[in-house]
């Protein structure tokens, strides 16, 4: 797929299983979860965005732009979703496709958005998403900027919410991601999840 696509980084829930607060930005090693995602997806995508609601100014470090929920009252990761179409239709208007990425996941692969853009064109979906384990992640997705009035629609007159729901109105091609030596998609939403990010960055097992 030889076009720009938009990132957007989804940062907007509000982390009540961590504790409260962003929690992108704890530590993990020598950098927050955010650093290493940022590092990981800019080389896959063109312009990137961080989806996030409060005030932005505790993004300032970043140096990304901040677009906070385009649908009131946090409406979930469909909402950041929308968020990032409505970026790109506005700010980089050459860019057809909105790679998204949740900001809990460490270990992001280094080939995700090339292997959901080789898998769409080879199927002819509307949509593609990243598998792992048996498991279906549908944040981790790539989303054709033309459907975001459907998706507009569909949340505020049927008060959608979820993201497999919405996405299973639509083709989606599947991509397998290998669970060795660690789930690329391991998601540190807990405290308990972060020490065993931790244990595995110490262990040598990812960097």
């Amino acid at each position: 797929m030889n076009e720009p696509i938009v990132g957007v980084l989804l940062a907007g829930g509000l982390s009540r299983r961590m504790g409260g607060g962003d929690k992108c930005l704890r530590r993990l090693g020598d950098r927050t979860i955010l650093e290493r995602i940022v590092a990981t997806l800019r080389p896959q995508v063109g312009p990137l965005v961080l989806n996030a609601n409060g005030d932005p100014s505790r993004w300032a470090g970043f140096g990304l732009p901040v677009a906070g929920d385009v649908v009131e009252g946090h409406a979930g990761p469909l909402a950041g979703v929308l968020t990032g179409l409505d970026w790109a239709r506005d700010h980089a208007p050459d860019a057809r496709w909105v790679a998204s990425v949740a900001t809990d996941a460490p270990f992001l692969p280094g080939d995700l958005v090339i292997r959901l853009a080789e898998a769409l064109k080879r199927e002819g979906t509307d949509l593609a998403c990243a598998r792992s384990g048996g498991r279906v992640h549908p944040v981790f997705a790539l989303w054709p900027v033309r459907l975001a009035e459907d998706l507009r629609r569909a949340m505020l007159e049927e008060d959608m919410r979820k993201v497999g729901a919405w996405t299973a109105r639509y083709r989606t091609a599947v991509v397998d991601f290998a669970v060795e030596p660690v789930d690329p998609f391991f998601n540190a939403n807990r405290p308990e999840d972060l020490k065993e990010a931790e244990r595995l960055l110490e262990s040598g097992v990812v960097r």
